[in-house]
């Protein structure tokens, strides 16, 4: 198989996936080396395929139901998975974390959490990597993008973050 073979046959998998698929995955799928798949998706990238990177692999980006709402807050880095699970526990899914950078300007982290198990595993690696939370660069102060089923479900994030004081103001 060369590379455009290759290329093209991450992109039908990642059309046919379920959930985002891990560059360790691709490559066992592909027999070839981990590294290989990341410049594969790199080069993908650059041709102008939409392919993202979360915390669990990678997904093609498609249009998603509800709608897109951003939400401002502000906690603690210990506090990150009880936010992230009082806004995947009224039914939002957490596409991104966003943080005004004094240098980089904007940087964006995508996130994909969709249910309580989503957030343990993200936790999960941010613990086994000692990965510090994007909301560290920033004093606390993070922005999320929510996809929601509907304002109804917006809502009851805003409420939820509220009650416990981690909406920013």
């Amino acid at each position: 198989m060369n590379t455009s073979q290759r290329r093209a046959r991450i992109l039908e998998y990642l059309r046919a996936a379920e959930a985002p698929l891990s560059a360790t995955v691709l490559a066992q799928r592909l027999s070839v080396s981990r590294q290989i798949i990341v410049g594969d998706v790199a080069l993908l990238r650059a041709a102008g395929e939409a392919v993202s990177a979360t915390p669990r692999g990678y997904v093609l980006d498609r249009p998603q139901p509800g709608i897109a709402r951003t939400v401002a807050c502000l906690h603690s880095g210990a506090d990150m998975e009880r936010e992230l699970t009082l806004m995947v526990d009224q039914g939002c899914t957490v596409e991104n974390v966003i943080v005004e950078h004094p240098v980089y300007g904007q940087l964006t982290g995508p996130l994909d959490l969709s249910s309580r198990y989503d957030v343990s595993e993200f936790i999960r690696k941010v613990e086994e990597n000692a990965a510090r939370p994007l909301s560290l660069l920033t004093d606390g102060i993070h922005l999320h993008t929510l996809r929601c089923p509907g304002e109804e479900a917006f809502q009851r994030v805003v409420k939820a973050l509220e009650e416990v004081g981690f909406l920013a103001k």
